[in-house]
């Protein structure tokens, strides 16, 4: 028995989990698939004769124009990403395959929805340039930063300031209270010292309970002398009961000074870790 194929496309079209759209030469949907529904929150018959573009997230109208003449210019675009604004008001992320035919004198387009792995995509983005415990800045972010920082002091003849940051004794949190709870404390920290910080400065975590904070456009030795204060005074509120009780580490700031310290990140940072180390054991900074 011959199966009827022209009779059979319809359907199989209906049945995808992609939407298919077919679209006139003045933008007008002149056809889309029931997957829609699911993609948009709008049924089929809600969609057709409705202005494509009446959906496209505002801010992706212009590349998503641009798209479109592509297309109709007979270029095929396989690999188009743009943002919808479903019924409901929820952002879309999609991916597009369009072509323009001929023969039936509009575009069609096959939509897939992204959202997932755009979010998946933007995540790992994030992990590869955040620490995952605190989200601050990792150490790889923060020695680009830091180069970027020193050759636009050099550039200016400006001054910047880094600051090493170290948690006192953090490791009886850990040997006491756990590493969940010790997890729980740095966290805090992290809040506290990006709480500190405008938003040109940069903090990071370098691994384990120690931190950096490179501060640019630096005025004056009182500025970071204050700005010392400020960190060591958020760093000792007392916590909340939520953590029955622990008292939150002490801790010692080294600081090193572009240029006067040094010229390069790693003499910097080597200054500032010196004198950090100096300020734990002798406690203080005229020590």
């Amino acid at each position: 028995m011959a199966v009827d194929l022209q009779a059979l496309y319809p359907k199989l079209i209906h049945l995808m989990l992609d939407t298919v759209f077919v679209v006139d030469r003045d933008n007008r949907i002149a056809f889309v698939s029931d997957a829609c529904q699911t993609l948009l929150g709008y049924r089929a018959d809600e969609l057709t004769g409705t202005l494509i573009t009446d959906y496209i997230h505002p801010e992706d109208l212009a590349i998503s124009r641009a798209s479109i003449v592509r297309v109709m210019n007979g270029q095929a675009h396989v690999d188009f990403r743009n943002r919808y604004v479903r019924k409901d008001g929820a952002v879309v992320h999609i991916l597009w395959a369009a072509f323009w035919s001929e023969d039936v004198g509009a575009r069609i387009g096959v939509a897939r929805d992204v959202t997932a792995l755009r979010a998946a995509e933007d995540e790992l983005r994030f992990l590869a340039h955040h620490d995952p415990l605190t989200k601050l800045t990792n150490r790889s972010l923060f020695n680009d930063r830091l180069e970027s920082a020193l050759r636009a002091a050099h550039r200016r003849q400006g001054t910047l300031a880094l600051l090493f940051v170290d948690m006192n004794d953090f490791k009886d949190i850990n040997d006491v209270y756990g590493h969940a709870m010790g997890d729980r404390v740095l966290c805090m920290a992290a809040q506290r010292l990006h709480r500190c910080v405008r938003e040109s400065d940069t903090v990071a975590r370098m691994g384990g309970d120690e931190f950096t904070v490179l501060l640019t456009d630096i005025q004056s030795a009182d500025d970071v002398a204050w700005k010392i204060e400020q960190i060591t005074a958020a760093m000792a509120e007392p916590l909340g009961a939520e953590f029955g009780g622990i008292k939150m580490p002490s801790c010692s700031i080294g600081m090193a000074f572009y240029p006067v310290d040094g010229e390069d990140a790693d003499t910097l940072l080597s200054h500032a870790d010196g004198d950090m180390y100096r300020i734990k054991r002798h406690g203080s900074r005229a020590g």
